[in-house]
């Protein structure tokens, strides 16, 4: 038997690449390392034990030659009936085990000609693959019969093809946001990266095969340099973690901007220059070619081509300048471009985002003088498509040339561990998800519909969403200050009238006052209402607030605006548009309770809060709790809400209590998004706990409800440990060493009617929350309401606390600090 090829090949690769950043060289030196290996394993064990009537091929991107440190070994058996595949299993193990044995990870497949040459609509990827095919060894004339007839199988199902690739596209680029702005980009599958790279080539082979050849395809300067540092970075990546790791993580940022020697911004925007090249492309063509297989396309197009005007024509579902030339002389005529695309929804044809592209410093140099343009950027921004239209002006350079101030956020990477996307990205998605709300919805987005739909000028909403966040590109600053010089410098160069150039001011000033309320206060703290009246001041400036609020936590990731966030942030909208308009409802909850005299006793001793924020129909619940937990000393319920759970319960008071129930949830991998604590004069405690199952385990499998009460009940009793169930759990990985969060613990004696409001703010881990309750217990304070939210990493957790029936004194606050201090350590 053959000696395999030495591994120290593999090594000698990576140092080289490691020297050179050659990536082009690197994947056809493992492709010929690869090529040796399996052909001396296919010539010992495959071949001649099996007789001709097979051929061995290399398909995916290993046929292609594009293998990348720690890629599969795509394999295709191809064997010219069932029955010899059959009567060869052992012989293929044994080839495919010795391939293992050798260090190679292998994907195979076993076919036959016919199969290859058939639509595989459930295995997309076995047509994509065989695309990329090419012989290794074994029977040649097999092969040749394959080579000879997949041209012209392509060619007749190319319409099949293409729908199924478009399929397996839109479904990849929707896992990511239909975005390649992504702060921490998969550089294979994000939109943008070598996947689209790879379509590119697909969909121009698919094109080919009508002239009997599958080729390589030929592209763009562009496009090759893209992939060159597309291919570097997965290179780079692989070699770091020593494995098919494709995530360009923020340390991985840095160490490949320090290769590239450019900063790490630098190096971002070179990365995101790069994607968006591929994606544009791979967009373009994927359009195109889709338009050709579909059957109602014709129909549709035609339609459309209707929309056509004196300025502006649309042809291929594409706008493009009737008379480009123009432009030269006109430069007003590229906003009146975007108000079209605005108004129908129609995205710009590749000629006209070149044309666009060609005139940006003249562009540039007319919006640079103070004129009057803001009456049709309002329109523009009022149109049912502004976000696809300021998507456009994004891409082509144009949203820069009219607002120069923005120019420092275009692609900037701001770590914070909670956000997705890049600060330009995650604007543009805010206005999108603000615009979405004008659809069909469930409560309680119709709500926000019907808030949007009362607003009397929605692009002051844009507008200010568009600059909420534009100081980022000046860290040194408040970056809300900032973007407020940056904003009214623009508007008074647009000549935005005062009164409007006001509103979009204070938007921008208070965008992060609700969000923040959100994480800190009690929203049904009658001080809470007040405050954030206060700050708006008019009803109006609240609803757009709150919208504005609503589109800046939706644009953070897809997954922040869950049904329960919006509906604690409708609440809050709700809380405070009664302070401010000081409706019978306020004076109603403000009113002593009346009612049978079990309800009477009951409420007894309750802060006149749990009125507030529970309906009769839930009051009535507790008090039948209360009555069951006569018996046995405790009584809950655990019931499923339309996002979340929730877990209430009535015990007689004790120390540690709420505590314990939050160890308790959290050794059950639970994720608590809020808790409240009362209680009456008999002692009587009334405690609730809403909380997220992120591993959906209590949803699929029913019976673990059943042991989760249990569990409460035991530790309620006392015959439980709580620790116990803590020591049990187990420890995530701690977050990488820039993702450390500082713990910080403050006291607030103002923010509450009858409380001290505790903020801590902490790394989060399993059992933090029964820590910090623990330390509140110990050191004499009695919880009245806990808030909790997580981002990322971090635990923002805030306590309304007493002690005594009163504020905690400065005593207290100090003992109780030093003691919280520790608490937040890292286990």
């Amino acid at each position: 038997m053959a000696t395999l090829p030495s591994k120290a090949i593999p090594e000698q690769l990576r140092e080289a690449f490691l020297a050179t950043g050659d990536s082009i060289t690197l994947l056809a030196g493992r492709t010929a390392y690869v090529d040796r290996v399996v052909l001396e394993a296919a010539a010992g064990l495959l071949f001649p034990s099996v007789p001709s009537g097979v051929a061995l091929l290399a398909v995916g991107g290993y046929g292609r030659r594009h293998l990348f440190p720690y890629s599969d070994i795509d394999l295709l058996l191809l064997f010219e009936n069932d029955r010899l595949a059959n009567a060869s299993r052992e012989s293929i193990a044994a080839f495919l085990q010795r391939l293992w044995d050798s260090g190679l990870r292998v994907s195979q497949s076993v076919r036959t000609p016919g199969e290859c040459a058939e639509v595989h609509d459930s295995n997309i990827e076995l047509n994509v693959s065989l695309l990329d095919q090419r012989f290794l060894c074994g029977d040649r004339t097999l092969y040749a019969g394959l080579a000879d007839r997949l041209p012209r199988f392509i060619n007749a199902n190319r319409n099949e093809l293409v729908r199924n690739l478009a399929k397996l596209t839109h479904e990849r680029h929707a896992k990511f946001g239909d975005t390649f702005y992504h702060l921490e980009p998969n550089v294979k599958e994000t939109p943008g990266g070598l996947r689209d790279y790879q379509l590119i080539c697909w969909l121009t082979q698919i094109h080919e095969a009508a002239s009997g050849r599958l080729e390589a395809a030929e592209l763009t300067p562009e496009l090759r340099q893209a992939f060159r540092f597309l291919a570097r970075l997965r290179c780079q990546l692989h070699y770091r973690f020593s494995r098919d790791a494709n995530v360009l993580t923020f340390e991985s940022q840095e160490g490949a901007a320090r290769d590239a020697r450019l900063s790490e911004a630098a190096f971002m925007r070179e990365h995101y220059r790069h994607a968006r090249a591929v994606y544009r492309s791979a967009t373009r063509q994927l359009e195109t070619h889709e338009a050709q297989a579909s059957s109602l396309f014709a129909q549709f197009r035609d339609w459309r081509s209707r929309l056509s005007n004196a300025d502006f024509t649309v042809a291929r579902e594409r706008v493009h300048f009737r008379s480009p030339q123009r432009l030269e002389h006109e430069p007003e005529l590229a906003l009146g471009l975007f108000r079209f695309v605005a108004r129908h929804g129609i995205r710009l044809s590749y000629e006209a985002e070149q044309r666009i592209e060609s005139r940006l410093p003249q562009l540039a140099a007319y919006f640079a003088q103070p004129r009057a343009a803001w009456p049709e950027l309002s329109d523009i921004l009022s149109q049912p498509h502004a976000p696809v239209a300021l998507r456009a002006m994004h891409e082509t350079g144009a949203l820069t040339a009219l607002f120069p101030e923005l120019r420092s956020i275009e692609c900037l990477v701001v770590r914070d561990f909670y956000h997705r996307y890049t600060v330009d990205e995650h604007t543009l998605v805010a206005i999108q998800r603000l615009w979405l709300l004008r659809g069909e919805h469930e409560p309680p987005l119709r709500l926000y519909r019907d808030l949007l739909a009362e607003m009397p000028n929605p692009a002051l909403l844009a507008l200010a969403l568009l600059f909420h966040d534009s100081g980022k590109g000046t860290p040194e600053r408040n970056h809300v200050e900032v973007s407020q010089e940056l904003a009214a410098h623009a508007m008074a160069r647009l000549q935005v009238p005062p009164v409007e150039r006001e509103a979009v001011l204070f938007l921008i000033q208070r965008h992060p006052d609700l969000s923040i309320t959100l994480q800190t206060r009690d929203i049904y703290d009658p001080q809470t209402a007040k405050d954030v009246a206060l700050q708006v001041g008019t009803v109006e400036r609240l609803k757009a607030l709150t919208l504005v609020t609503y589109a800046d936590i939706s644009a953070v990731n897809p997954t922040v605006m869950t049904p329960w966030r919006s509906d604690q942030l409708w609440q809050l909208y709700m809380t405070a548009y009664n302070e401010l308009t000081q409706g019978l409802e306020r004076d109603r909850i403000e009113a002593l309770p009346s009612g049978p005299a079990r309800r009477l006793e009951f409420l007894e001793g309750f802060p006149k809060r749990y009125l507030r924020t529970h309906t009769d129909a839930e009051i009535d619940a507790h008090i039948e709790l209360e009555e069951r937990s006569r018996k046995r000393g405790v009584a809950l319920d655990i019931e499923r809400t339309e996002s979340a759970w929730r877990l209430t319960f009535v015990a007689a008071d004790r120390p540690f209590l709420f505590a314990s129930v939050a160890g308790t949830l959290s050794s059950f991998r639970m994720n608590i998004l809020t808790a409240e604590a009362f209680s009456n004069r008999r002692g009587i405690v009334l405690d609730s706990f809403v909380f997220a199952d992120p591993g959906r385990n209590l949803e699929l499998n029913p019976p673990e409800v059943d042991r989760l009460r249990t569990t409460v009940e035991k530790v309620i009793l006392g015959k439980t440990e709580v620790k116990d169930l803590l020591r049990a759990r187990p420890v995530p990985a701690p977050p990488t060493r820039t993702a450390r969060i500082p713990a910080k613990v403050s006291f607030n004696g103002t923010a509450g009617s009858t409380a001290t409001l505790v903020e801590i703010v902490a790394e989060d881990r399993p059992g933090l929350l029964y820590d910090l309750a623990s330390a509140i217990s110990s050191n004499g304070g009695n919880i009245e309401v806990v808030l909790i939210d997580t981002e990322a990493h971090k635990a923002i957790d805030v306590f309304y606390v007493t002690s005594g029936g009163a504020k905690l004194t400065p005593e207290v606050q100090e003992t109780m600090g030093a003691a919280l201090r520790t608490a937040c350590q890292p286990q």
